[in-house]
């Protein structure tokens, strides 16, 4: 049988100088997720804190259990993967530092 995937991209070399929190995506469909998430300039003394979140209904959003987060303090790629989630992913972004300013790329590959 030939599995169903599907890679959404939510951030496209968005620049943040503060917290945010990416579009919500439905994906009650999918078996497994995997979050990537490419910083390709951090500002000297930020870091980016990327926790997973699920939504039964893409409004009301708590911690994805059990899911670690993702923390990048250098320009590269990281990802994380994800099983037993609800209907809607999205990803709760923390910057730090003094003058915090991230510019990222964030991709949600999903697989049934």
């Amino acid at each position: 049988m030939l599995r169903r995937s599907h890679t959404a991209t939510l951030e496209l070399n968005e620049t943040y100088t503060g917290s945010f929190d990416t579009e919500p995506y439905e994906c009650g469909w999918a078996s497994e997720a995997a979050w990537f998430v490419r910083v390709i300039e951090l500002a000297e003394g930020t870091a980016l804190t990327a926790v997973p979140q699920w939504s039964p209904d893409g409004l009301h959003w708590c911690e994805l259990e059990g899911a670690a987060p993702l923390r990048m303090t250098a320009p590269g790629l990281r990802g994380r993967a994800l099983r037993d989630f609800g209907g809607w992913l999205r990803l709760r972004c923390r910057l730090t530092g003094d003058r915090p300013r991230v510019r990222l790329m964030v991709h949600l590959a999903l697989k049934e």
